[in-house]
Order: C-alpha cells, then sequence, then structure tokens
C-alpha cells in the first residue's frame, strides 16, 4: 500500500480539490485493505489536507499582499484622485472576493457621508445614497472610526436603521457588509466597504486587508488634496499671464471650430459630433437637449445666458428642434459666444436632414406595408428589390402585429379628438422606430399602427407581443395594447397571408379591449380556447397539447389510463366516489391518478377557467384521435 501515500503528494502538486483527497482512501477500501493501512492512508490524507490549507492560506497571503504593492505602486504613478480610488475600490472587490465594494467621503459642511465610488453595484438610488452620521452601518463607522461587519444588515440591530439607508441597501440587495474607515491621523474622512447580496462571514485577515487598502485611500486623497492646494497657488501666480494667452486663443479657437464644422458636415457627422467638437474648442461641456423644443431662448439667433449655463436655441423655419446648452463656461468672450451660436445653426441643419432622411424611410417602409396588406397580387420579386433596401429580414418567420394606446376612461376632454389623434401619431413614430432597429415594416392603420416583425430565434408570437406592448409603451408612457398573429413564414413569398394574419391580430387585439387587458400584449395561444376560436389556423392539436398533452403523453410512455380517469372524473361531478364506480376502481387509485394528473398540469388545475378548457380539450382529443 506504498503507493497510495505517494498519491496524496501527487494531488498537491497539482493542486487538487479536497474531494479528490478521500479516493485514494476509498480506493484501498475498495481493493479490501487491512485496518491498519486505511488508519494509515486516513492519518496521510488529514496530514495532506493540513498541507493544503496551508499551501493556500500563503498563497492567500501572497496575493493580498502583491495588492497592496500594486496600490501603492498606482498610488505613486497616478495623479488622479479618482483613478487611484477606483482602483482601490476594484482590487478590494476582487481580493476579498465580494460582489459589490465602495466608498464613500465625508462631508463635514453637510454632516453626513456621500458614496464616492462604486464596483459592481447596479441600483441608482444606493450610487447616490447620503448616510447622517451615526445612520447605517457606514454612518456608524464614520463616526466611531472603527471597523464594523454584519452577516446579516437587516437583522443586525447595532445600526441605526433609516428607510432611506434600508431602502438603498435593499434596492442593491446587500446582505452581508464590512466597513473600515479611512483615517488621516485621527480624523476619519470617509468609509471603504466591501459586501455580499448573501449571508458571508468576514474573517480577520480579510477585515485587516480592507483597513490596509482604507489606509492606502486615505493617503491618496490627502496627496490629491495637497496637489490642488499647489495647482491653485500656481494658477493663481499664472492668472495675468493666463488672460493675455486666452485672448489670443479665442480668435485660434474660432477658426478651429469653423474648419472643424465644416469637415464634420462634409464627412456625415451628427448632432453630438458637433456638440463634442465645439466642447474641444470652447471648453466646458456642450451638449444637445430636445426638452427644449419648443421654447425659444433667443429666439433671435443669439446665445443666452441661464444661470451659470449658455443656451443657444436650434431652431428652423419657425420651429424649434432644442438647444445647444453650455455648462462649465459662466463666462463666456463674444467670439465664444458666437462660435456657440454657428455651432447651433449647423445642429439645425443637420437635423433637418436627419428628420427628411428619417420621414422617408418611413413612409417607404409603411408604403411596402401597405402593399403586401392590400395588393398582394403585386410583382414579388419587385417586393424583395423593395424590402432589400429597407434591409428587412424577408427570409425569418415575421408575426403581423395590431397596436393601439389605450387610455384609462375618464371625463370628457374638450380636445378629445385631437388627443386621439396625437396619440396615434406618437404611436405610429414610435412603431417605425421599432420596426427600423428589428429591420421589420410598421403603418398606420385603423386608429393604430400595424407592424411586420421577424421572430428572434427561440421568440414565439405571444413573446414578440408582450416585448412589442412594453417597448412602445414605455416610449408613449401610455397604455399600448398589442394583439399579434400566428407566425407568417417568408410573408414575401405569400403577401396574401399577411392580410390574412393582419385580421387575426386585429381580432386578438380587440379580445384583449374586451377582456379589459390593456397595456397588455398576447398572441392567440395566451387566449386558451377563446384563441382557438379568434386564430384563424384553427390549431385543435395546438390546443390540445399545449392544455392536456403532458397527461396524454404519460399515458402513452406508461400505458396508464390518467385520460380515461380525467373523462370519467367530470362526467360524474367531479366526484372520486362517483368515479370510482363508473371505473370500476378502488377509490384510493381514483385519487393516485388525480394527484398525478395535479403533478402534470399543476395545483390549479381544477379550478373553474382551467377545468373548462380542460373539458374541451379533452373532448377535442377524444373526436381528434
Amino acid at each position: 500500500m506504498s503507493h497510495e501515500p505517494a498519491s496524496f503528494l501527487e494531488l498537491l502538486a497539482r493542486g487538487a480539490a479536497t474531494e479528490a483527497y478521500d479516493r485514494p482512501v476509498l480506493l484501498a477500501r475498495a481493493s479490501g485493505a487491512g485496518p491498519e493501512a486505511l488508519a494509515e492512508l486516513e492519518e496521510a490524507k488529514q496530514l495532506a489536507l493540513r498541507v493544503r490549507a496551508e499551501l493556500e492560506g500563503r498563497r492567500r497571503r501572497e496575493a493580498e499582499l502583491s495588492a497592496l504593492f500594486e496600490t501603492a505602486h498606482d498610488l505613486a504613478g497616478l495623479r488622479d484622485l479618482d483613478a487611484v480610488l477606483r482602483a482601490i475600490v476594484q482590487r478590494a472587490r476582487s481580493l476579498l472576493g465580494t460582489e459589490v465594494a465602495y466608498l464613500s467621503l465625508n462631508d463635514p459642511v453637510a454632516g453626513d457621508t456621500y458614496m464616492r465610488v462604486t464596483e459592481g453595484s447596479v441600483s441608482a438610488r444606493f450610487q447616490q445614497v447620503r448616510l447622517g452620521m451615526g445612520e447605517g452601518l457606514g454612518g456608524l463607522v464614520a463616526q466611531t472610526a472603527r471597523p464594523y461587519v454584519t452577516d446579516d444588515y437587516f437583522g443586525d440591530a447595532r445600526f441605526q436603521h433609516t428607510r432611506t439607508i434600508d431602502t438603498a441597501v435593499r434596492d442593491e440587495g446587500l446582505v452581508a457588509i464590512l466597513g473600515v474607515p479611512l483615517s488621516l491621523g485621527a480624523q476619519v474622512i470617509g468609509v471603504l466597504f466591501a459586501a455580499d447580496r448573501r449571508a458571508r462571514v468576514f474573517e480577520r485577515e480579510q477585515v485587516a486587508l480592507l483597513c490596509s487598502f482604507a489606509a492606502h485611500a486615505a493617503v491618496a486623497i490627502d496627496t490629491a488634496n495637497l496637489l490642488g492646494e499647489t495647482r491653485s497657488a500656481l494658477a493663481e501666480l499664472e492668472r495675468a499671464n493666463g488672460i493675455i494667452r486666452e485672448h489670443s486663443a479665442v480668435i485660434e479657437r474660432a477658426s478651429e471650430v469653423h474648419d472643424r464644422l465644416s469637415e464634420l458636415v462634409l464627412h456625415g457627422g451628427g448632432v453630438h459630433d458637433v456638440a463634442h467638437a465645439v466642447s474641444e474648442v470652447i471648453g466646458g461641456t456642450v451638449a444637445f437637449t430636445e426638452e427644449r423644443a419648443g421654447a425659444a431662448p433667443g429666439a433671435d439667433g443669439r446665445a443666452v445666458r441661464e444661470g451659470d449655463d449658455w443656451v443657444a436655441a436650434v431652431s428652423a423655419g419657425g420651429e424649434t428642434l432644442g438647444a445647444l446648452v453650455l455648462h462649465g463656461r459662466p463666462e463666456l468672450d463674444p467670439v465664444d459666444q458666437r462660435t456657440l451660436e454657428r455651432a447651433a445653426l449647423v445642429t439645425s441643419l443637420l437635423l433637418l436632414a436627419r428628420r427628411s432622411a428619417g420621414e422617408a424611410e418611413q413612409r417607404v417602409r409603411g408604403e411596402l406595408l401597405d402593399d403586401l396588406l392590400d395588393a398582394p397580387d403585386r410583382d414579388r420579386l419587385l417586393l424583395r428589390e423593395r424590402a432589400a433596401r429597407l434591409r428587412t429580414d424577408s427570409e425569418a418567420p415575421h408575426v403581423v402585429l395590431a397596436a393601439r394606446v389605450d387610455r384609462a376612461a375618464g371625463p370628457a376632454e374638450p380636445d378629445a379628438g385631437g388627443r386621439e389623434s396625437a396619440d396615434r401619431q406618437r404611436l405610429w413614430s414610435a412603431a417605425t422606430h421599432l420596426a427600423a432597429t428589428r429591420r421589420g415594416l410598421a403603418s398606420a392603420r385603423d386608429g393604430g399602427t400595424v407592424l411586420l416583425l421577424p421572430l428572434g430565434p427561440g421568440e414565439s408570437a405571444a413573446d414578440l407581443a408582450r416585448q412589442t406592448a412594453h417597448g412602445l409603451g414605455s416610449t408613449l408612457r401610455e397604455p399600448v395594447t398589442v394583439g399579434a398573429s400566428a407566425p407568417v413564414r417568408a410573408p414575401l413569398d405569400r403577401p396574401d397571408q399577411v392580410a390574412v394574419a393582419y385580421a387575426e391580430a386585429r381580432r386578438c387585439l380587440d379580445a384583449l379591449r374586451l377582456l379589459h387587458r390593456s397595456g397588455q400584449g398576447a398572441a392567440a395561444e395566451d387566449l386558451g380556447f377563446l384563441g382557438l376560436l379568434l386564430a384563424d389556423s384553427r390549431d385543435i392539436d395546438g390546443f390540445v397539447d399545449r392544455t392536456v398533452g403532458q397527461v396524454v403523453a404519460y399515458d402513452r410512455r406508461r400505458g396508464t389510463d390518467l385520460v380515461r380517469t380525467l373523462d370519467a372524473y367530470f362526467a360524474s361531478g367531479m366526484s372520486p366516489a362517483r368515479t370510482k364506480d363508473a371505473l370500476h376502481v378502488h377509490v384510493n387509485t381514483v385519487a393516485q391518478r388525480l394527484e398525478r394528473v395535479g403533478r402534470l398540469l399543476g395545483p390549479d388545475w381544477q379550478s373553474p377557467a382551467r377545468t373548462l378548457e380542460i373539458q374541451l380539450a379533452l373532448r377535442l382529443h377524444a373526436l381528434t384521435d
């Protein structure tokens, strides 16, 4: 048996998992080894596991020391505070193996602490949370300058729980949290955290490691503050010379922005390209916003100051399309002001060109779908050529969807007709954008919108209907109801089926509205036997399979009588006692069969709605079998 202990050395050499160390003992026991040999192997296994644990601990400590050295190296090489803090938070998360790590800084003016850097966070509320001193785990660390750890935050009564903090932590899903202070001498300037979305215990070494990271972070902040003060002093000394250089640079910037804007227009640049170019030339941050569409700041074409910002209207033909807003330059000289105004003029020209191109493509997409619905006898080759120019996916199965805005009923409005017309226009605009992104078609029709969209891999008509209702509803911020047809294969090869599918989608849409399911999307398959009546395909086999297919398949595989038992059960008024008489079996047999049916069809199979569909499916199965 001398070769078995040697196998433990081999496992150690290749870094095998803990479970692999049981294999030599199991093999020896299976080969009939004696008690002494087994005891020797068990002792060797325990020794090997201790050696493995020691090696793992050494490797972990080496990794921790390496991370600390790398962090110190970053501090020596970086001067940007954000970059240093992000590196520390990222390394803390990686080395401690947590799902989230974050860092907060104290605000001495407000008397609280606020989130500064996060890694692994998904909640916007959490990333913006502020904690009062003594509130929550972080507020307690900031107040006491001591590390705190909890394996169950919401169950820990040591912390002062507030609605704001608990809501943010719950949004992020955090459970276990470790927080250590960022200290400069006796002063606490913030807190460094590591957290998990599951319960876990942070070991003493991990707490010490995070404290080391916090010490580096505190030094980085102090160094950056000193550098900032030094830069401020240098800037003060150079201010006079800077004013002279700035006036000289203004003229150069004006020439540069003229060249940049001309180049952008010639090479097909967009609105945001113009904003970025102007930002680089005149400084600050320039952004285009559509929120000011309809308003008219500086209607005479002049840029106007609003607070610390400058606003230049983007308008054409008396219509305000938006505005260019310059942030970060409260004082603007006349040359840069004129540059911003010239950029707004270029932006208006680009928007007009984009609008014209977009409206033309929308009209072409709508015309192609109208031809498929109204003139299916058109030349199919010509239809394919038109679809190819629009980059539609003509080979994939498509679904026809009928969509309509469904506002909640309310008091009569004086301009209800105008509002409905506006809703239809907004729905058509959103639908055409969706069709373009999904390589489909859209058109306004029958007081709503019709779409012809390709199915994605593994996607059903019902899935597409629900996605479309949600997407259009989110865009319009109004409930949009969507009815879908059954898939149409290669619609350009069978254009006559598109009109048939549209009629089915309209029936499904009307059914949803009658069922008070406004704002939802569905296909006939979602509506049970009602969908079977609505659909043109009359997919009886599909309805039977969806409703009782698992019971039928179980009978075929096992040779059981679950289908016959269900027939007898419903015929006997759902009475197990009368069912056993009809089947000539014991009542326990009936109960066992019905229990099996429940596991196959779901616990609600005896609810009124389900029993109605199941009985109809059983009757159709009997007629078609």
